[in-house]
């Protein structure tokens, strides 16, 4: 049950910010990386006892995705 709430929370945590996105509401900078991050890692979280591997993959692969995004933010800002 708690993993499934985790998954639900991840979810919402996927939509929202790109919501905000597509209506211009936030910008593609840290903090919808960070939430992208947060929600790809309880999803995965959520996923994991029910070896769902391709969406636990999905997850892991979105979670370094928005890392790699923020390394490049953290790059920007030095510069």
């Amino acid at each position: 049950m708690i993993f499934d709430i985790i998954g639900w929370i991840g979810m919402i945590l996927v939509l929202v910010p790109y919501l905000l996105l597509s209506l211009n509401k936030i910008d593609n900078g840290v903090l919808y990386q960070v939430l992208n991050l947060l929600s790809s890692l309880l999803m995965a979280i959520g996923l994991y006892p029910k070896n769902a591997w391709f969406s636990f993959t999905l997850q892991v692969i979105w979670g370094i995705i928005a890392i790699l995004g923020l390394i490049k933010l953290c790059k920007k800002k030095k510069d």
